[in-house]
């Protein structure tokens, strides 16, 4: 029998589609009554903020490519018209879906709980009147209509900016006929005004929005005319940044230049406030090259983005998830010597569950230690106030040798890279940008300390970012260790960064874009022979996104043999599972919950040896070839049997697991009648008070 051929389409996902329909899964949690009404709200605003990075990014590359005529991009072989339909009318829905569930639900729950968003028809006289004088002290001042007329071009409209076209009718100062103004909303206040309580009928949680007090006052903007309409609109914009790696002299230079073009890159999607006239949306359609099927017509603001500033000004800590302080571990409670319980002992973190304090701690007594001679470390979104930004200064000023890899071209993140890299330089730290071509995404530090006078290395690894903000809120794990082969390894590819010379072989490390990708292909293979000659073979992969072909093909061809495939895939996922005779064997689930899932783990059965590594990269082409990762191996066999331990009981979860079906779709995980409600993210916590 001939072997089937595993290069078909149809055996493969789009992966536009598979990034839309992640969505989908995050807007249920804001659909799911489970969910705290406030965390119900913060679901509803993340959907928007993946939407907007979705058109900006993954919207835009499909444009550009049918204007341009290009081929299929994917081995799913959808063309690029074809994908964009699908897109259009699955955003539409989702949109849909939010606004209704937005105003038919969540504003009347809120309402409930005394959080309020009063509507301009229901603004008392009192009410009427601080806004007014809020209008005429704080907006109108930094308000610039912009009437529209023959001899005025339609104004540079910002990036996903709060702007109103305006209905007039009249005649202005200087004789001519107008009939539309824009107004854009200045970017220097805040989106909600939470209004005082000492006035009459307002509670300490009521707010307006910014748009409904320029509604309510932009006649006296336009003294003398008639206004027939104001209407809030957006514009997403291809915010994409082209660098020309082989072409630039100066990377940080290029960047804030292309930043600053990214504003008004083209445009990609409207949105308007639904009761806006036809002759109007049509008009905003030509002026940003757009068509119907790029215009969104929504009823409520058109950034539900700003809604998310209520989570913190309602203080209403009763309707959030219960809070809870991420663990230490014990060897850390019984020391306050990091570096010697390093000596002793490993320690393996899994944030946010455990805190990311030892990773700051390990930074901060680095900088101040007499003894530590340097400090190297890859930052990716280190944050605009980051504590080990901080650190690393101070250690620098201290006349330390620090290194810093700073990746500035962190998408949506590049001007705050740049300030931080700019900072760092100041203090004397050397800065190196990365490598031509290559993003550098592996998340590594060391330290090297002077003891009996000899120097050892210390290392830290992990799968997210040295970020103190999103280890609260992302699950990652991460590895400190005084381990002389990390170590030494660590070193190598330091140098490797620096020098961008050939290092020495690694000896337990696994980087891009040099090996990882020979190494998964080679270790999906192993199962794949360990099967066929009568053993048993078992892979698990936690990943952010699955989307590399050629990895795909390797998971079928041992699928197809008899190896169990498990895949936990958060985000995109182009593998086809549940194919007859081709992935029968596999399984994808996608985990959503309280937290991010950020961490990557590769599991292979290894005929019982029971092969456990933790990376820095997802199983996609940028990762294995157009970026510096590193994969760490998991030996201690106490904490590889911790990892295995969380694997499982993720692959157990049937209360936030999605599980993928052939046709793209995915279906929520219930408990089968009798069994227990498993959630993962609550297991990990339960186990934290339990330890605690």
């Amino acid at each position: 029998m001939d072997a089937p051929n595993l290069k078909l389409p149809d055996y493969f996902i789009n992966r536009e589609l598979s990034a839309l329909e992640f969505n989908n899964r995050v807007m249920q949690l804001a659909v799911s009554e489970e969910t705290p009404l406030l965390e119900r709200l913060k679901f509803l605003c993340i959907v928007s903020t993946n939407l907007d990075e979705f058109f900006e990014i993954r919207v835009s590359s499909l444009k550009q490519r049918l204007e341009s005529g290009a081929a299929p991009g994917g081995p799913d072989m959808l063309m690029p018209q074809q994908c964009l339909a699908e897109i259009s009318t699955r955003a539409h829905d989702l949109v849909k879906n939010q606004y209704r569930l937005l105003n038919e639900t969540i504003i009347p729950a809120l309402s409930v709980e005394g959080i309020r968003f009063i509507r301009r028809t229901r603004w008392t006289t009192a009410q009427r009147e601080w806004l007014k004088e809020f209008y005429h002290q704080q907006l109108e001042p930094v308000l610039s209509p912009i009437l529209l007329d023959t001899a005025r071009p339609f104004p540079k409209i910002l990036n996903k900016s709060l702007n109103f076209i305006v209905g007039l009718e009249g005649i202005h100062a200087f004789g001519r006929p107008c009939h539309r103004a824009i107004v854009q909303a200045p970017r220097s206040l805040p989106r909600l005004i939470q209004l005082p309580e000492n006035l009459t009928d307002t509670g300490p949680c009521d707010f307006v929005f910014l748009s409904s007090v320029i509604h309510a006052f932009v006649d006296e903007l336009f003294s003398g005319m008639e206004i027939s309409g104001c209407y809030q609109f957006r514009v997403t914009r291809n915010s994409d940044l082209y660098i020309d790696d082989e072409e630039v002299s100066n990377l940080a230079q290029a960047l804030e230049s292309e930043l600053l073009a990214s504003r008004y890159g083209a445009a990609v999607r409207l949105e308007v406030a639904r009761e806006c006239p036809s002759d109007l949306t049509e008009f905003l359609l030509r002026m940003f090259g757009l068509e119907n099927a790029d215009l969104y017509r929504v009823e409520g603001p058109v950034n539900l983005n700003r809604l998310m500033a209520v989570y913190d000004l309602a203080r209403r800590e009763d309707l959030k998830d219960i809070s809870f302080t991420p663990g230490l571990p014990a060897c850390l409670a019984e020391s306050d010597d990091l570096f010697a319980t390093l000596r002793r002992q490993q320690i393996f973190l899994h944030h946010p569950y455990e805190s990311f304090a030892p990773v700051l701690e390990f930074i901060r007594r680095a900088s101040k230690d007499p003894d530590v001679l340097a400090i190297k470390l890859t930052l990716y979104r280190p944050g605009s106030n980051s504590p080990i930004v901080a650190a690393l200064i101070k250690a620098a000023q201290a006349g330390k040798e620090v290194t810093v890899v700073i990746e500035l071209r962190a998408r949506f993140d590049e001007a705050s890279n740049i300030a931080q890299a700019d900072r760092l330089q100041e203090a004397g730290a050397h800065v190196v940008y990365g490598v031509v071509g290559f993003k550098t995404h592996c998340k590594i530090a060391m330290v090297v300390r002077r003891e009996d006078g000899k120097l050892r290395r210390y290392v830290h690894l992990g799968t997210g970012n040295y970020h103190p903000a999103t280890a609260k809120l992302y699950t990652d794990y991460g590895l400190l260790t005084a381990d002389e082969n990390l170590g030494h390894d660590v070193h190598q590819i330091f140098l490797q960064l620096t020098s961008m010379m050939q290092t020495i072989p690694l000896r337990r490390l696994i980087q891009a874009p040099f090996q990882l990708h020979d190494q998964i292909i080679s270790s999906i293979e192993s199962e794949t022979r360990n099967v066929a000659n009568g053993g048993n073979g078992h892979i698990i992969a936690k990943l952010n996104a699955l989307v590399e072909p050629e990895v795909i093909h390797a998971l079928y061809k041992a699928a197809n043999a008899g190896v169990m495939v498990d895949l936990i895939i958060r985000g995109i996922c182009c593998l086809r599972p549940g194919i007859p005779g081709i992935s029968e064997n596999i399984r994808v689930r996608s985990l959503v919950g309280r937290f991010l899932e950020h961490s990557r783990v590769y599991y292979f059965h290894a005929n019982g040896e029971e092969n456990v590594y933790c990376a820095s990269a997802d199983w996609m082409d940028r990762n294995f070839f157009r970026r510096i990762e590193v994969s760490f191996p998991i030996d201690d066999p106490e904490t590889r049997k911790r990892l295995i331990g969380d694997l499982d009981t993720c692959l157990s979860d049937n209360c936030m697991a999605w599980e993928l079906l052939p046709d793209g779709q995915y279906r929520l995980l219930y408990p089968e009648q009798g069994a227990p409600r498993i959630n993962a993210q609550s297991v990990f916590l339960q186990q934290l008070s339990e330890s605690g």
